[in-house]
């Protein structure tokens, strides 16, 4: 069986450590050929060496830096098939103090980058007569979290971003879907993974009754970012060990069958 992603070009960003790690090795065990994209060029330095992969480095809220991406993708692989918007950041704080800074720059990192990387992708992907386009957007941008206002504002805000472009895109036969993680364990949930207490209670509220890993969202992504998922297109696809599955009135095994 030809693997899934033979032949095919991918950008992935946010490719230095967690689910663009992880993406990043998937598509390439699948025959992908792929350019990393991180800010830290220090962390992106696990992929020196392979052929297989192009490292660039840099800030994804630049649109100078979206189109290096695609252009060495060209230059380096032929053209371009995939791209995987993954950068991002998280912002939490009190509603009334949180710098107003650090929201505005939540929503360059979330939601700007992601419409800069589209812009940067399509005329490749046209050029290719289809495409692939995938965002990590998160289950909080489906619901709202304690002191996350910011968090959710962005994430809600990327899932809509890829609905509408999805629509804008579909004759053309470029997709543009999203993932959903919930918990996952990752850099960016060190610190909340250090407080026992939340650590137990967030693993409580998810019905798989654990915490998820890079590995298994990067499975998603790499489905839609692939052939198999032509007819895929405008959707926020939780992979959250059935959080947003549940009501929230209980959390799980709280109820004892009599």
């Amino acid at each position: 069986m030809t693997p899934a992603h033979q032949g095919r070009v991918a950008i992935v960003t946010g490719a230095a450590s967690g689910i663009g790690r992880a993406t990043v090795e998937v598509l390439i065990s699948q025959g992908a050929r792929v350019v990393a994209v991180d800010i830290d060029a220090e962390r992106l330095s696990w992929a020196a060496g392979d052929d297989r992969v192009a490292v660039v480095t840099g800030d994804v809220r630049f649109e100078d830096l979206n189109s290096e991406a695609v252009q060495v993708a060209i230059d380096r692989f032929g053209g371009l098939d995939a791209t995987i918007l993954n950068a991002g950041v998280s912002a939490s704080g009190d509603l009334l103090e949180m710098p107003i800074e650090r929201f505005d720059t939540a929503f360059e990192v979330n939601v700007r980058a992601v419409l800069l990387g589209i812009r940067a992708a399509v005329p490749a992907m046209r050029a290719r007569g289809s495409g692939r386009i995938c965002v990590t957007a998160s289950t909080s941008g489906l619901a709202g979290d304690p002191s996350m206002w910011a968090y959710n504002a962005t994430k809600a805000a990327v899932v809509n971003l890829v609905r509408g472009a999805a629509i804008d895109l579909a004759a053309e036969g470029i997709t543009v879907n999203a993932v959903c993680p919930g918990p996952t364990e990752t850099n960016m949930t060190a610190r909340v993974r250090s407080l026992p207490q939340v650590y137990k209670d967030l693993r409580r509220s998810i019905p798989m009754q654990r915490w998820g890993s890079a590995e298994e969202i990067a499975a998603v992504i790499a489905f839609l970012a692939s052939p198999a998922a032509s007819f895929v297109t405008g959707v926020a696809i939780p992979v959250d060990g059935g959080i947003t599955a549940n009501t929230g009135q209980f959390t799980p095994r709280e109820i004892q069958h009599e």
